[in-house]
């Protein structure tokens, strides 16, 4: 990973959720003074932008539409032109990009663009996504909007707002909601005193601390799902050295899911990026966010992370050695949409010569993962 590379923080959530509320207490954090702030807005009217007291002119407003359809072209062109008014000296160097989307919004078109466009993805690294709920509604709103659930399901922080106003009761329920549609993401009080400071961005591939992927931060996360059994399904029969955990996210069905894979031994380095470009061109729509380390046949000791959003990926970055007092196994971690977890495993599975011991087509499969069921082009 490159160390010029400018984390991007994506901070989203339905509306009236407090997006605006909590930008204006990050903008007074005094390491947010180095930062440039994306502000996105629906309808003709921009209105939002004079809520944001700005503490320096690296401020961009957005209009006209929302990030993820008419002005996602035009999100692209703003980050072209922050960095070129880097390299000209016309603005100074950046220490992090927020983009705020509006409540409308499905965050994964405007992780695409921060991650899939060449030029984009040379200067910038997603860090991560904050979604911000609010406590009174955000029960109500996740069951009837379909972009205030996918919001939630692809974050990697959760802000609770609006607790003052809600009683202990809906705060309970909408807690428990908002785990078993996100098991892993953290979920932080909004009304806190520390809610509005920057550290709070600092959420996934990038720590500007150490330059390089957060791993630690996955391997934690993993622990924590292996915790959390009252969400957590035990695939046992999948192998001794071959572990899953999934959570079931939709009351309706296992539409959206989060699950991940631990694998024992290293992979050899083709074969896992045989197992990325079929499952992303595949099934890419369906992969609505997948962060990896792993340990490769040619340099165990120095581990490759991969960090997905549908079809679009980082570029692999190898880390210079594990994290101290990690055990050193693959791990991948997935959420997924209308996309079987058996399917993901099967596809791993071939690929890496662990599909499960019970498959009477075990043998074929191996030979041929063009073969497993579900697969199609």
């Amino acid at each position: 990973m490159s160390q010029s590379r400018i984390p991007v923080s994506i901070l989203t959530g339905f509306l009236g959720a407090g997006k605006s509320t909590l930008l204006n207490r990050l903008l007074k954090d005094p390491e947010m003074k180095d930062a440039a702030v994306i502000i996105n807005e629906f309808g003709e009217v921009g209105i939002d932008h004079l809520l944001v007291e700005a503490s320096n002119d690296a401020v961009v407003e957005l209009s006209d539409g929302c990030l993820c359809c008419t002005v996602r072209g035009e999100l692209v062109d703003t980050l072209a032109e922050l960095i070129d008014g880097m390299q000209t000296g016309k603005i100074k160097p950046l220490s992090r990009v927020v983009i705020e989307t509006t409540g409308l919004a499905d965050p994964a078109p405007v992780m695409q663009s921060v991650m899939g466009h060449p030029a984009v993805a040379q200067h910038f690294d997603l860090d991560g996504v904050v979604t911000v709920v609010d406590a009174v509604n955000g029960f109500s709103t996740i069951d009837a909007y379909p972009e205030a659930y996918k919001q939630v399901a692809v974050a990697d922080r959760l802000i609770l707002t609006k607790k003052t106003l809600a009683d202990e009761a809906t705060i309970s329920a909408l807690t428990q909601r908002l785990r078993s549609l996100n098991p892993r993401a953290p979920i932080t009080d909004g009304d806190a005193a520390d809610a509005g400071s920057a550290a709070m961005l600092v959420n996934g591939l990038y720590d500007p601390a150490s330059k390089i992927a957060d791993v630690d931060r996955w391997l934690k996360d993993e622990m924590a799902a292996d915790a959390d059994h009252h969400h957590g399904h035990d695939h046992g029969h999948h192998g001794h050295d071959h572990h899953h955990h999934a959570h079931d996210v939709n009351r309706h069905g296992a539409s959206i899911r989060s699950y991940s894979i631990v694998h024992d031994e290293p992979i050899d380095p083709m074969a896992i990026n045989m197992f990325i470009d079929l499952l992303r061109s595949t099934h890419g729509e369906k992969l609505l966010r997948m962060k990896a380390i792993v340990a490769l046949t040619d340099r165990p000791d120095k581990p490759l992370v991969l960090h997905g959003v549908q079809s679009i990926f980082h570029p692999p970055v190898r880390l210079p050695a594990w994290p101290e007092g990690s055990d050193r196994k693959t791990r991948l971690v997935l959420i997924t949409k209308d996309l079987s977890e058996s399917y993901v495993r099967d596809l791993f599975g071939a690929f890496t010569g662990k599909l499960a011991i019970d498959r009477p087509d075990r043998a074929a499969m191996m030979d041929n993962p063009l073969s497993i069921p579900g697969l199609k082009f």
